[in-house]
């Protein structure tokens, strides 16, 4: 295939904007898949995702396709239009872009090519379905690298959200031509013409450029298809005399070895070549390369331009990471020079698993290491508690990838787990001082919404930066601690603003913050299980919603017990719960008082007796009711 017949492009969208279905439509469209043998959601390979309706983990396809074949039902479709042109609103509608003008890339594209340029043979096209959620942005970028270009979509019923403007920012970085699409105009309550203004006004072009397609019904997807031919530029030309692949994904094969996604950009990459991973400085073989085209098919060669998988003989999946440049003949002496923008990942959000039976450690154990297999993001330490025995620590990307591990732990393990709650990464130096992550959060919500909203964000710590409007809406940029963020915040700004909120974020480092440590005594004994800290303008509030929390939970003793939270060695508020007490003079039927007060002062001394040397036994579920997310 001639490196100007290959089209390499990704879809980028905010969460359930129909990225996977307009991938199904491309599949269909260009015969990838038989008709009897497509599904729903066919690049989602994870039960979970099929039923979240979320894309997990990005999952790449080659098709190939002749727009301009004697057979094309593009010319097809298009004659349909040509009967209609008089409704120039359907004609928008149904996606026609045959007559536009084409509006060049704000962000370039390369010298020698020109955008109109479109041939009547085959293409190859590379396409990248990559994840929506914000926890997944590094792999998202990664992606980015990969390909000159980029289908920015946006659901016609929610138009532009917080995550859109989040990829839409790291394609512009990476340089990749954009190709803006309002999805599901087909339904009753879009508002397509409104959402068109609004990607316009962002991307800084005509309204006219906006493609309009529905990814069900197959409306406009061919001509979007097209689009993508015409616009996005092929690959560029080598720049280097030795082979260079970007990986972009890696998963962990049982019979196979570490599998790994790349992009060729230099040279070429032969079955059998000694491989070498330049960041991890690991050496290997190509046992075997080839395209992806649903399954894995093998080729003699992966060349320039071209996006493929490379089989290695490494037996663990972190030691090819995303980011990471594969070379061939690292034995041969030269310098290699990495491809840009590789980084460690590092876990955003932590928290401890235990397993609800002490029996299950074991098990667990094994199933965590199973799981980083394919997961490299996954870090996780032996961690024991008082109330749950065996357990470990686990560090995560965010929340949602935390609900994955959870939810794969216990499908596919059968395990019955208590999770804490998430916290992040606290840091103390050697003069006491803590620093907690701080990130940069973008919040879109309607205008009337706005007071609200920013009361919620104000309340959590946050540092206005900036305020822009777009259209009916508002753009807020704050900047938080990630801990203010990650357990509730998200639902609250959903709460607040009718469900019409978005929130995205990016970590932007470590800050100092002023943090004490809330201990909890039980009558008059140090649990260190419900220790935390806390911002210290916040100590009072949460040391009051925690003790009365757990006066709650916790079920009554024969004796008295005292709930308090301290600072230090100040309580800063206590609860009690009163002792169970039974009616020793239930039995007296008369007789002079004396004997009454004898009865209530020897059940006294023994409750203070037991007082002293009882213990409060706390059942499991107080502890998961009071930690679990």
């Amino acid at each position: 295939m001639e490196r100007a017949q290959i089209r390499n492009f990704c879809i980028i969208a905010h969460i359930d904007h129909g990225k996977s279905t307009l991938a199904d439509r491309f599949l269909e469209l260009t015969g990838t898949v038989e008709a009897r043998k497509m599904r729903a959601q066919l690049l989602d390979t994870m039960d979970l995702e099929r039923e979240r309706g979320i894309t997990i983990k990005l999952q790449p396809v080659r098709m190939t396709w002749s727009p301009l074949g004697e057979n094309s039902k593009f010319e097809y479709r298009n004659s349909k239009q040509i009967q209609n042109s008089n409704d120039q609103n359907l004609k928008r509608s149904t996606g026609d872009v045959s007559d536009w003008p084409h509006h060049p890339s704000p962000y370039g594209e390369p010298s020698g090519f020109r955008a109109s340029d479109l041939s009547n043979s085959e293409y190859t096209l590379n396409l990248i379905d990559t994840p929506g959620h914000v926890d997944f942005s590094y792999e998202v970028s990664r992606s980015l690298e990969a390909v000159e270009g980029a289908i920015l979509l946006v659901d016609a019923t929610q138009g532009v959200q917080a995550q859109t403007l989040a990829n839409l920012e790291m394609a512009r970085r990476a340089g990749l031509k954009i190709i803006p699409a309002v999805n599901k105009v087909d339904l009753p309550e879009a508002r397509s013409e409104e959402v068109a203004f609004e990607l316009s006004a962002i991307l800084g072009c005509e309204p006219d450029a906006v493609q309009f397609v529905s990814a069900k019904t197959g409306k406009g997807v061919e001509e979007l298809l097209e689009r993508v031919i015409r616009e996005v530029p092929p690959p560029r030309a080598s720049e280097k005399n030795y082979p260079r692949a970007l990986i972009f994904d890696s998963y962990y094969d049982d019979y196979r070895g570490v599998v790994v996604y790349v992009r060729v950009f230099d040279g070429e990459i032969n079955k059998s070549d000694p491989i070498y991973f330049v960041e991890q400085k690991k050496s290997s073989e190509a046992s075997d390369v080839g395209m992806i085209q649903l399954a894995l098919k093998s080729t003699e060669s992966l060349k320039e331009g071209e996006i493929g998988f490379i089989v290695s003989a490494l037996k663990d999946v972190s030691q090819a990471r995303v980011g990471d440049t594969v070379t061939v003949g690292q034995s041969r002496g030269q310098t290699i020079e990495p491809l840009p923008g590789y980084r460690e990942p590092k876990p955003m959000v932590y928290a401890e698993i235990y397993s609800t039976s002490g029996e299950d450690f074991g098990r667990l154990r094994d199933s965590l290491a199973k799981l980083k297999l394919s997961d490299s993001a996954l870090v996780f330490e032996p961690k024991s508690s008082t109330a749950f025995g065996f357990g470990f620590r686990c560090g995560f990307l965010g929340l949602l990838h935390l609900e994955i591990v959870k939810e794969r732990l216990e499908r596919e393990y059968d395990l019955r787990l208590v999770i804490t709650t998430p916290t992040v990464d606290f840091r103390r130096d050697k003069e006491g001082k803590y620093f907690e992550p701080y990130v940069k959060a973008e919040i879109i919500l309607p205008s009337k919404y706005l007071g609200a909203v920013m009361e919620i964000a104000q309340g959590r710590r946050g540092v206005q930066k900036n305020l822009r409007h777009l259209e009916d809406k508002v753009i807020l940029e704050y900047e938080m601690p990630l801990s203010e963020i990650i357990v509730d915040f998200y639902d609250a700004v959903k709460s607040a603003s009718k469900g019409y909120g978005s929130v995205s974020y990016e970590v932007i480092g470590s800050r100092e913050s002023d943090l004490v440590q809330l201990d909890v005594l039980l009558a008059g004994e140090k649990v260190e299980a419900f220790s935390r800290l806390v911002y210290r303008s916040f100590i009072e509030r949460v040391a009051r919603q925690l003790v009365g929390r757990m006066k709650e939970l916790i079920p009554r003793q024969n004796f008295e017990v005292k709930i308090q939270a301290a600072l230090g060695g100040r309580i800063i508020a206590a609860e009690r719960i009163a002792p169970y007490r039974k009616d020793v003079t239930e039995k007296l039927y008369g007789g002079d008082v004396t004997r009454k007060r004898k009865l209530l002062e020897k059940q006294k001394k023994g409750k203070k007796k037991m007082a002293q040397v009882g213990r409060v036994e706390l059942p499991s579920d107080v502890f998961v009711k009071l930690l679990k997310y």
